[in-house]
């Protein structure tokens, strides 16, 4: 089960949220986006009945039931849903301070696996060329398929960055990955390190 808390006040508050819906049985469900790297976002949205993914746990409260995505759970350690009143009406925050962890194994999914290389292995040594690299997904072949940006965008030598720095780093951590492929659009060049 999640270590999640909900305040008192973040809980009325979506309870009501959740009231005003068309659809009876909403709740919401909380997961992070791109977890354990620096760009990691906590979201929560609503989950209508039969929308929980796969995998979900859930965790029920009072006036409705938080679903959390598996994959997040081990980011949300410690994560707190508050919400605060004020003279605008109110904001809902969260905080979550694992979720920018990296925390990952040889048992972690792929995808957590290929970030963890790319923020703390690669993206350190493209930096001091204003770049970086980021992971879109990885297909159904196995392959990595990255996106560059900054300096590395259109840069002139992009396909030795990616054969023999990104690629070679990332087989080395990961021997199961197939390669990889670059989805970058090089045309834009106006940030380029080598043109």
């Amino acid at each position: 089960m999640s270590n999640v808390t909900v305040t008192p006040s973040a809980h009325d508050y979506l309870a009501d949220l959740l009231s005003k819906q068309d659809v009876e049985g909403v709740g919401v469900r909380m997961f992070v986006q791109a977890p354990g790297t620096p760009s990691a976002e906590t979201c929560i949205a609503y989950c209508r009945p039969g929308e929980e993914q796969e995998g979900d746990v859930e965790m029920p409260l009072e006036r409705f039931s938080m679903w959390f995505d598996q994959r997040s759970l081990p980011f949300l350690e410690d994560a707190m849903v508050d919400f605060a009143e004020d003279r605008m009406g109110g904001q809902l925050t969260i905080k979550a301070p694992n979720a920018k962890m990296p925390r990952v194994s040889d048992d972690s999914p792929l995808e957590d696996r290929i970030n963890y290389v790319l923020y703390n292995e690669v993206n350190p040594g493209l930096a001091s060329h204003g770049g970086q690299v980021s992971l879109r997904e990885v297909d159904t072949e196995g392959f990595a398929i990255l996106e560059f940006g900054g300096g590395c965008q259109g840069c002139g030598m992009v396909d030795v960055t990616l054969q023999q720095g990104v690629e070679k780093t990332l087989l080395e951590n990961i021997p199961e990955l197939k390669g990889v492929k670059d989805s970058t659009d090089h045309s834009d060049t106006s940030n380029a390190y080598f043109k």
